[in-house]
């Protein structure tokens, strides 16, 4: 009751209700029509720092002072447990890297964290020491567009991981025509890996379900070409694997070209169209749950429509994969934060010229 006589007689806070409620509504349309973009990362911030701000404005609001005091307690632990994961970020990357060392091949992809841990040590051994305070105030300018970019980079990663995180909520929607495993490479070039047959479990798994509700079987598409490496077509080693699991050969398709994930919807999108007679039928494809978002973006890129489902991962490999996701959706769109960063850089140029000119004082 104290609420609605708050939001009734309280003027500025019945305009931050709205301006919340419109927020969650824009958020919602937008996600619920496309989940497949990276706005929406963009419009669920705008809604959770608004809630962040209605929240304040409430509890400021009622003048209860036992609240006021566990709000600023709970805000004080948010601040602080921020800071400390960001101040020994490092350390965290660089526990990653020894159990990725220790259960993992010693590629270059698996070593990302690894390094990520080794240069937010020498960032904060230069902020401790500062070797740079001395140096003239044009230069120390210049040099503020290394964090400047930096910062950019954070930005970018937060809406993706936010993105990440919304996508792993995608409704499931059991009445699909065709299921769309990804291929990922095979054990001795012949039989699946673990990591490929817990995407082909999931796709047989939501199968099964589906079937549970009383709708039909779905057909599976199986997808992955034949790498150098490889004796026979990821599909071919896929379908054997399902077959084995019981699944009926006549329910399954196999596509054996692609050599990379666009190709893997573009491809399975050109059977499923054809098998099914049109554009119409409907689709999800499977793959681990931290490559779902970008394989996504290639999906709606290939025409396909279809979201994709993940399946477990285990937990000390997320981090790196999470790194190398972001690494290739960052490469997919690289002219945009390419030239954002350039502004930066050129931002920081002038305004150190104008400050070795004298117009801008430090």
């Amino acid at each position: 009751m104290h609420f609605f006589r708050l939001l009734s007689s309280n003027g500025p806070f019945t305009i931050i209700s709205v301006i919340l409620l419109i927020s969650l509504i824009i958020f919602l349309a937008a996600w619920f029509k496309e989940p497949r973009r990276l706005l929406n990362g963009i419009l669920f911030t705008i809604f959770i720092l608004l809630l962040g701000i209605w929240l304040t404005v409430l509890v400021i609001a009622t003048n209860l002072h036992a609240l006021l005091i566990i709000y600023a307690t709970l805000l004080g632990l948010i601040v602080v447990a921020v800071a400390l994961i960001v101040a020994f970020s490092w350390l965290f990357f660089l526990w990653n890297a020894y159990f990725v060392w220790q259960k993992e091949s010693h590629t270059l992809p698996n070593l990302l964290t690894l390094f990520i841990g080794l240069a937010l040590i020498i960032m904060w051994l230069i902020v401790l020491t500062g070797p740079f305070t001395a140096a003239p105030n044009w230069l120390k300018v210049l040099l503020y567009a290394t964090p400047a970019v930096v910062l950019y980079l954070l930005l970018v990663a937060y809406n993706f991981l936010i993105n990440l995180a919304l996508y792993q909520l995608v409704p499931r929607q059991y009445n699909q025509d065709y299921l769309i495993v990804l291929g990922a490479g095979l054990y001795n070039g012949e039989t699946v890996t673990p990591l490929l047959a817990s995407r082909i479990n999931r796709a047989i798994q939501f199968a099964q379900k589906q079937v549970a509700k009383g709708r039909k079987m779905p057909k599976f598409i199986m997808s992955g070409g034949q790498g150098s490496d490889e004796k026979v077509a990821e599909a071919q080693a896929m379908t054997e694997y399902a077959i084995a699991r019981g699944i009926n050969p006549n329910n399954i398709l196999q596509e054996n070209k692609s050599q990379n994930t666009y190709q893997n919807m573009l491809f399975s999108a050109k059977i499923a169209t054809k098998d099914y007679g049109s554009k119409d039928f409907r689709a999800k494809f499977f793959s681990n749950n931290y490559h779902i978002f970008r394989a996504s973006l290639f999906a709606k890129s290939a025409g396909l429509n279809a979201n994709g489902i993940g399946c477990y991962t285990r937990f000390y490999f997320l981090p790196n994969a999470i790194v190398r996701e972001f690494a290739g959706i960052f490469v997919m769109n690289k002219k945009r934060h390419l030239t954002i960063i350039s502004l930066i850089l050129i931002l920081f140029v002038i305004a150190s010229i104008l400050t070795a000119m004298g117009v801008i004082i430090l």
